[in-house]
């Protein structure tokens, strides 16, 4: 019989070798057809007397990337039940194999593909540095669900098993050697040869450790179940992410009947595939692969990065440029703060890399550059400094005779319209936005602006030297605010509002910590700096309705900036915002209402606006620029999930009872 993705040849020592190269793909993914044929081959090997079975993938790009995840969307819970049945079937049948089973990884192995290793009886990796394992099923709002929560937990204990499990982290070949998921690790040219080796060894008789079995028991159980469960509540509540919960409860009370926990794995991975939660995070996982898709790689890799502007946002994306291996010069009027500019990213790279060689390396590649020497150099400048379009021009006026012919002049303004800040060049169209979020390191989105005069093929560029650095660009037109900044300020104002009538600072958060945001709006406005803030929602008043509060100007105005100077709406203490837990206020689905239609009419005008090109990138820009809630798919996706006219009712009501600034923007219609 032919296959499509799989085929198989037999050596001289009996060994078959299954080599996986799914048609028509970059990736190897299992797809229900690739489960059907593997399901088949499986049977007609075991009816034959070979001496092992390796797993070998013939794509450059690794070993397997999991499941299908396009068969997920819209899908039933019957239909997924019978996906993940197959899934089972195919992973016990290679559990049950009389001889020898081997997995063979070069490259990322990840969800069903570790899965499926972990069913075999040996796996052997390469020490390349792209060689990662992960089970990262919790990101798309589901758990391991082709037998891996049960074989993960036997193979490596439950700590480690649900640190790889509740994490969705990659770790990397020599990592899962240390926590003995791999049996061997080798470099590349000797994968093969230790492949066989395995081949030849007696069926695995794998045993736990003490430590591992007494974790695993019935009586401990219980408390480590607790226990697990608190920590992952501090970040993902079970009513926003069931899946977490779903899976540690599994092994609380099905630990010690394989069979069952089998059985009920699956039920309960259909359960939450088609739940909504699990489809708006697979909606936000193929938004985040299209983002990817905006910026083509090939189009521009710069030699030289030279930033202008030493600050906390300038310097941070310094240091990530250089942490993402180019040449970096970040220039500085004052020496002092270039110092620190170094020693934040001496941290980062600390945190990043664990590797003093690894570390110094990259430090040799950022400069401080006090006299910007850089500037004749760099293929991409990128300018940071404060947001004043004067002081923007006159510095631009000053460099542009010294930039070379072709280099991208970048600005990383968060609001300031570009017609404004091109007028004084001699060459607009080399002017790009280029708007990072803060924490750099963190926040993946990029917004790209581009203007009336901006050049196609500059903008085309700067998002592939986004795609280099490994952030997400969305072409974004050129108006005060952008995209998220502008949907992101009402939502902010409003809760300053609210914290001028009394309501504690402390509610407000927590309400926004309820519906699903990663940080509530007053912490969020002391974090971006209240400054900031203020002059944002001065730029962005004069061009909508949208009033300053008075509460904002006050505080700027009596030095209360934000956690840049530990006195905000909070005060701070080593970084840490110091909150009154006793703090409380009762209608806290009001606060929660107020805050949220205040964004999402915002959005709507957006898309009346035309800022981006449809609302699957608003959503998106939202999602990865600002944190907003992913199990919810989006402001747009919220609009449509909860009824537009049930959202417009409230908006009318909130109108009457506290002004204008609730009046419905015309882009509902457009939704």
């Amino acid at each position: 019989m032919d296959y499509i993705h799989w085929s198989m040849q037999q050596d001289e020592n009996n060994i078959c070798w299954l080599l996986f190269d799914y048609k028509d793909s970059a990736m190897n993914i299992l797809s229900s057809t690739a489960l059907q044929e593997l399901d088949h081959i499986l049977d007609q090997i075991n009816d034959s007397k070979v001496q092992a079975i390796v797993f070998k993938s013939l794509k450059s790009s690794g070993f397997i990337a999991g499941a299908n995840i396009k068969e997920f969307v819209g899908i039933d819970y019957d239909a997924a039940l019978e996906l993940i049945t197959l899934g089972h079937t195919v992973m016990n049948k290679i559990e049950a194999m009389k001889c020898n089973t081997i997995s063979m990884i070069h490259g990322f192995s990840m969800g069903g593909g570790t899965e499926l290793s972990l069913a075999c009886d040996y796996i052997v990796c390469s020490d390349d540095v792209s060689t990662r394992l992960s089970l990262p099923e919790v990101k798309l709002g589901i758990h391991p669900g082709f037998g891996g929560s049960l074989r993960c937990i036997r193979r490596i204990g439950p700590l480690a098993a649900f640190d790889m499990m509740l994490t969705g982290r990659a770790i990397s070949a020599k990592q899962a050697r240390r926590i003995k998921l791999v049996d061997e690790v080798t470099a590349q040219r000797q994968l093969e040869r230790a492949a066989i080796a395995f081949a030849h060894k007696k069926p695995s008789s794998r045993k736990q450790s003490i430590k591992n079995r007494l974790l695993n028991n019935a009586l401990v159980r219980g408390f480590l179940a607790r226990k697990i469960s608190e920590k992952v509540a501090r970040k993902a509540p079970k009513a926003h992410y069931p899946a977490p919960y779903k899976l540690i409860n599994l092994w609380l009370k099905y630990y010690d009947f394989p069979k069952k926990m089998l059985e009920k794995e699956a039920i309960s991975v259909a359960e939450l595939v088609a739940d909504p939660t699990a489809q708006n995070l697979v909606r936000v996982y193929f938004l985040q692969e299209q983002l990817k898709s905006l910026g083509d790689k090939k189009l521009f890799t710069p030699l030289h990065v030279h930033v202008i502007g030493g600050g906390i946002m300038g310097g941070d994306i310094a240091a990530w440029c250089a942490f993402k291996g180019f040449q970096v010069s970040v220039q500085d009027q004052d020496p002092a703060i270039l110092a620190k500019t170094i020693q934040r990213a001496c941290q980062l790279f600390k945190k990043k890399l664990r590797d003093e060689r690894l570390i110094t390396n990259t430090l040799d590649r950022l400069t401080a550059d006090h006299k910007g020497y850089g500037i004749e150099h760099a293929d991409i400048i990128i300018e940071a400094i404060f947001e004043d379009a004067k002081v923007k021009q006159t510095l631009y006026q000053s460099i542009e005779p010294r930039m070379k012919k072709g280099a991208i002049l970048a600005t990383n303004t968060s609001s300031i319209p570009l017609e404004t800040l091109a007028s004084c060049l001699k060459n607009p169209g080399r002017l790009v936005g280029l708007h990072f979020f803060n924490p750099v390191a963190l926040m993946p989105l990029v917004e790209i602006i581009h203007g009336e005069q901006s050049d196609k093929k500059t903008i085309a560029k700067v998002a592939a030297f986004s795609r280099h650095i490994d952030k997400l660009p969305l072409a974004v037109k050129s108006s005060p605010g952008f995209l998220v900044n502008r949907i992101l300020m009402p939502y902010l104002l409003e809760a300053i509002i609210m914290y001028a009538e009394g309501i504690p600072a402390e509610a407000i958060d927590k309400a926004a910590l309820e519906f699903g945001m990663p940080m509530g709006p007053i912490e969020l406005a002391d974090t971006v700096g209240l400054d900031v803030c203020l002059s944002v929602a001065n730029i962005l008043s004069e061009s909508s309705n949208t009033p300053v509060p008075e509460q904002l100007e006050h505080m700027v105005k009596t030095g209360h900036l934000g956690k840049k100077n530990n006195k905000g709406f909070y005060s701070y203490r080593n970084g840490k915002a110091q909150k009154d837990s006793t703090r409380s206020y009762k209608n806290m689905k009001d606060v929660q209402q107020r805050l949220i239609l205040m964004l999402v009419n915002e959005a709507t005008a957006c898309l009346r606006d035309k800022i981006v090109d449809n609302e699957d990138l608003l959503d998106a820009g939202v999602i990865f620029g600002t944190g907003f809630a992913p199990f919810r798919g989006g402001p747009i996706k919220y609009i449509h999930d909860n009824g537009k006219h049930d959202l417009q009712t409230q908006m009318d009501s909130l109108k009457k009872q506290l002004g204008e600034r609730f009046t419905q923007d015309n882009g509902w219609d457009l939704v």
